[in-house]
């Protein structure tokens, strides 16, 4: 699609032309787009390629526990993880973050002090959303003052879904504000939005509210991260960078499991959006279980055979 930087400028002025704006995106194929995403799942990789690929996985993973029953030794042991994903071989990558409730910030930043590993929080009445934008600014601030170097904020879907994006456009920029120099990432629950659509639109309103990446789930709805979903997040991030000069991010989120559906996002993410994504700063999962299928896979690469359950640590 053709968008000028210009246009972009005065689409936000009222919640008249941003619907304008959002409804005038070409509409989303969506045989067209289950069908790219699956011919693309198919595509095999040689054995060096696949050697590469897990360990860029590794480096793009938000390793993520956010659970009522989180206490902090948990999150240490965790955040202990990130730093050293596999304690026998010193040449795996950290994973790109540890992503964990407000609360839980100042455990995290004790063990990845002074390393590459970012401290990501959720906020904004995750995983909801539903709270007054008072709330939601002091929820963001409690964080980013805790040590989190990337906000997780949710949008506020009933709003989106009833039309009002203007409220949802302006509530973005007062995170946004409130981040600092906090990354943010809006996470806009693609499985609340019900339509292709929806995806497409919900991602260019995130984009022109500021943030720094688009995120598909909180992880606690079903479906949550899907190929053709991620597909058109992927394909908006693209056309925005050529409509404005700003590259934004995408994170897929929740039910990416194992090695062999990591590696199906990345050629994904060549293939749509190109090479240029293929940094754990333009892209990121967000995952608990994946990393430990990604460590078993990397082994067994080096070794030629499976390490048992107990080579990994069960988070």
């Amino acid at each position: 699609m053709t968008v000028t930087a210009p246009a972009l400028t005065e689409v936000t002025g009222s919640n008249a032309a941003l619907r304008a704006f959002l409804h005038g995106l070409p509409g989303v194929d969506k045989v067209g787009a289950d069908a790219r995403a699956a011919a693309l799942g198919t595509r095999s990789i040689k054995t060096s390629s696949k050697v590469f690929a897990i360990d860029l996985a590794i480096s793009m993973v938000d390793l993520t526990t956010l659970e009522g029953a989180d206490t902090p030794g948990k999150v240490r042991a965790l955040a202990t993880k990130a730093l050293r994903p596999d304690p026998l071989d010193p040449s795996c990558p950290s994973t790109a973050a540890v992503c964990v409730y407000p609360s839980m910030v100042n455990d995290v930043r004790e063990i990845v002090a002074g390393s590459t590993v970012k401290i990501a929080s959720v906020a904004t009445a995750f995983p909801s959303g539903q709270a007054s934008l008072k709330v939601k600014i002091d929820d963001v601030r409690d964080a980013v003052a805790a040590g989190a170097d990337e906000i997780d904020m949710v949008i506020n879907r009933g709003a989106f879904l009833a039309g009002r994006y203007l409220e949802v456009f302006d509530e973005i920029v007062a995170v946004k504000g409130a981040c600092g120099d906090a990354r943010l990432k809006v996470i806009m629950e693609t499985g609340e939005l019900v339509t292709y659509d929806n995806v497409r639109r919900a991602s260019w309103l995130s984009m022109l509210a500021g943030a720094d990446f688009i995120k598909t789930s909180t992880g606690k709805i079903s479906p949550a991260a899907t190929p053709p979903v991620t597909l058109i997040m992927l394909e908006a991030v693209r056309d925005f960078l050529a409509a404005t000069g700003r590259q934004v991010g995408v994170k897929p989120a929740g039910g990416i499991r194992t090695s062999k559906d990591a590696i199906k996002y990345l050629v994904l993410v060549n293939e749509t959006a190109g090479d240029g994504w293929l940094d754990p700063h333009w892209f990121r999962f967000g995952a608990s279980s994946l990393l430990n299928d990604l460590l078993l896979q990397r082994n067994k690469m080096k070794t030629g055979h499976y390490s048992g359950p107990d080579y990994v640590t069960l988070d």
